[in-house]
């Protein structure tokens, strides 16, 4: 059904354009015929006809339409776009995508520990599967992600720690694939280590040098496409003596979608070059998806709660805040090193960067979590943190008498 969707859009912007040229030619031959021969008039027609096209094509067409014949761009990386052969690669093997009923990764899934193998060393194990799956109800991306969920896992280690990673590109996938994490000393943070082809598996190890929360990412090709497909996650380097007890520990990242056609549209979205490079995505989530921290954070009045929050952008920058609560600790921009900034209200996370939170809660209610850059809300980019326990009346008081008291 998200196929057929898909390609009926198409069809219809083809049609238009077609039956347009068609009523532009027939006019013009029937003004032409009047003072030049048949011939002459049908040379002169197709001349216009071929004359237009290449001067329309590049700027007028619908740039869904007109995808990817008139794209250019200058970075160091491939072109930001998806390759003919792959879509036409996807539309071949489209039945034979998993569709994964939620794409957004729990929040709550925070190793407590650091997990050590038997060998001493940290062992993730990662594989990059690319999946359709629901951006919104009714309306398809395809996801290319790490472990199937958006973000990925995650990865969880302290200061002097060594990691052995191993990545493996399902056998199912159409692109290549790699890992670059922010938290790695050497070339391209991994990426030059993990070049993984559908089917291929590679190992590396590295040892964690310096505390801090990292964002980790695709890198292979043009890292933009891939990590706007969903290919991205957080891997947090504690300190010695590691970091202090808190009652609850919640995993979130803000991510851009790029998708043809409008907000909300229903059926399959592909990816939309033109967005990409003019920075306007059309969902702008937490957890992958919108509604994804909706149902599944909550906490306890008096509980310390600490957020591992994420910007994979890859344009925008993330404005963090918790209406209804003081940010009671900021360590901002990933560095657990400096004293964090106290009392903040919103925070500013850079694309590709990462930051963590700590709040004490004083009172029960519905905490929503927002891109304070407001619009984004209707694009997705809220959740909700759910908390439980006794109100007291000193701290906030909603019942206001008529004389104005309390």
């Amino acid at each position: 059904m998200e196929l057929i969707s898909y390609l009926w859009y198409y069809l219809i912007q083809a049609f238009g354009v077609i039956i347009a040229y068609v009523f532009a030619a027939i006019f013009i031959f029937l003004i032409l015929r009047r003072v030049h021969s048949r011939k002459v008039t049908i040379a002169l027609v197709a001349i216009f006809i071929g004359a237009s096209i290449v001067f329309y094509a590049p700027r007028g067409l619908p740039r869904e339409f007109a995808y990817p014949l008139t794209l250019r761009a200058f970075g160091p990386g491939e072109a930001p776009n998806i390759k003919l052969k792959s879509l036409y690669r996807f539309f071949m093997n489209f039945n034979n995508f998993e569709r994964v009923d939620n794409i957004s990764r729990d929040p709550n899934e925070v190793p407590p520990t650091v997990i050590y193998g038997n060998d001493g060393m940290i062992e993730v194990n990662l594989t990059t599967k690319e999946v359709l799956a629901e951006m919104a109800n009714g309306t398809t991306l395809n996801y290319w992600t790490f472990d199937g969920t958006v973000p990925g896992p995650f990865i969880r280690g302290r200061v002097g720690d060594t990691v052995h990673l191993s990545i493996h590109n399902d056998e199912t996938n159409l692109h290549p694939h790699n890992i670059d994490l922010h938290a790695v000393t050497g070339p391209g943070g991994g990426a030059s280590a993990t070049l993984v082809s559908p089917g291929q598996t590679k190992e590396m190890t590295f040892k964690l040098l310096t505390p801090g929360i990292y964002v980790y990412h695709c890198a292979f090709g043009n890292p933009g496409v891939h990590m706007t497909q969903g290919m991205y996650g957080l891997i947090l380097v504690e300190p010695e003596g590691g970091l202090p007890p808190v009652d609850k520990e919640f995993y979130i990242m803000q991510g851009e979608f790029y998708a043809v056609g409008n907000l909300g549209r229903k059926g399959l979205q592909l990816f939309d070059s033109y967005a990409y490079l003019e920075g306007k995505p059309q969902y702008v989530v937490f957890n992958g998806k919108t509604g994804a921290l909706l149902n599944n954070m909550s906490a306890e009045v008096g509980d310390t709660v600490r957020f591992y929050v994420g910007n994979a952008g890859v344009n925008l920058t993330s404005n963090f805040h918790v209406i209804g609560e003081i940010i009671d600790r900021v360590y901002r921009e990933g560095d657990l090193i400096s004293p964090p900034a106290q009392g903040v209200q919103t925070t500013l996370i850079p694309a590709g960067g990462a930051a963590m939170l700590e709040l004490t809660l004083d009172y029960p209610g519905n905490y929503v979590l927002l891109d304070h850059a407001l619009a984004r809300t209707d694009r997705g980019a809220f959740g909700v943190l759910h908390v439980t326990g006794k109100a007291d009346p000193d701290i906030y008081n909603g019942i206001i008498t008529p004389g104005g008291g309390h």
